[in-house]
């Protein structure tokens, strides 16, 4: 077993992560406003009430 050579494992490390970037994620930084599925919903209720006082 002398004559094996033996392999030297570099391991790389990560880099560091931006100090910046996970405050900003948690506070979901950005326009405050429903989502598509919201806006769909109301305004097919708004469209229901519509027809209801026209009928």
């Amino acid at each position: 077993m002398n004559s094996a050579r033996r392999i030297k494992l570099r391991l790389t490390q990560p880099r560091p992560r931006n100090p910046l970037v996970a405050p900003a994620a948690q506070r979901k930084a950005g326009a405050h406003r429903p989502s598509a599925g919201a806006r769909r919903r109301a305004q097919k209720d708004a469209l229901r009430r519509e027809l209801r006082t026209a009928g």
